[in-house]
């Protein structure tokens, strides 16, 4: 798994610290670009989708160019099978109804709108359920900042799932932060 360091030259250098074995990073390159790597099928029915999205910098072929940077998706069925994609959302998606999903499906995401949109294509209307993932939710509330008594009120108000309770208490702040919380809070409370 070295080949999933942050760039080729790296690998090249764990490689042969770990091992002793010196190979470029541009056969290493290689050697990966050869593989075919098909995506997992699910021999049993889906019930959970976890999708999240990144950026990857590319660099430029000719020196001196500026880099660019794309966005991938990473998708998990089940907690097993896992998918990654490269700037291709209808694979992702096609790969994701191709498989065998199950009433209710469970759509567990960050609440970014890469990420959200993506959910009204998997499955039918009625069968999923959208699910705004802790960790994230978490992430935003503690961008408000201030009272670290209101943040943590707010967390446990969110934890038992009382998000107009939540959204009170912060309305009031004119914070930037706070406000884009309260929209976030919004745009996902169901």
């Amino acid at each position: 798994m070295v080949f999933a360091n942050e760039s080729y030259q790296r690998a090249e250098e764990d490689l042969s610290s770990l091992t002793g074995l010196k190979i470029s990073y541009s056969t290493l390159q290689r050697l990966v670009q050869k593989q075919n790597l098909e995506l997992p099928n699910s021999i049993v029915g889906v019930q959970e989708v976890s999708l999240n999205g990144g950026k990857i910098r590319l660099r430029a072929a000719a020196k001196g160019e500026p880099c660019q940077w794309k966005d991938y998706k990473a998708v998990c069925l089940n907690g097993t099978y896992l998918g990654a994609f490269f700037q291709d959302n209808l694979v992702l998606s096609d790969w994701v109804n191709s498989q065998p999903l199950i009433h209710p499906l469970f759509c567990l995401g960050d609440g970014h709108p890469g990420i959200w949109n993506l959910f009204e294509n998997l499955g039918e209307d009625e069968q999923r359920i959208e699910i705004l993932d802790w960790y994230h939710l978490k992430e935003n509330l503690y961008k408000v900042g201030g009272s670290l008594k209101r943040l943590k009120q707010g967390e446990k108000l969110l934890w038992l799932g009382k998000v107009e309770e939540t959204l009170d208490l912060f309305r009031a702040l004119k914070k930037k932060e706070a406000v884009n919380f309260c929209r976030y809070l919004e745009t996902h409370r169901s």
